[in-house]
């Protein structure tokens, strides 16, 4: 079985403190790019998920970092963080 690498290392003056995976890492930033795309258009998750046509409960997954946004939706999110209105009504 091979070993998961771990990129940030818990803090062991810390005992609630744990190790963190290179994918949970990388999950991580995943999220909290849509998250600070979807906030900066002042949208809620509701809105972004329907003006863009995302499932709200997908969006909430990729988000909440219970599911890697693939790398296609991480694209489209930087897409709609530049040109937002194209990409709505290139949607509509």
């Amino acid at each position: 079985m091979k070993k998961e690498h771990i990129a940030l290392p818990a803090d062991p003056a810390d005992a609630e403190d744990f190790d963190v995976t290179a994918e949970a890492l990388d999950r991580g930033q995943r999220a909290r790019l849509i998250r600070k795309t979807r906030t900066g258009l002042g949208l809620s998750q509701t809105e972004f998920a329907s003006r863009f046509r995302v499932p709200v409960g997908t969006l909430r997954d990729w988000e909440q970092s219970r599911v890697s946004a693939p790398d296609f939706a991480v694209a489209y999110v930087r897409v709609i963080g530049q040109h937002p209105d194209m990409v709505a009504k290139a949607v509509a």
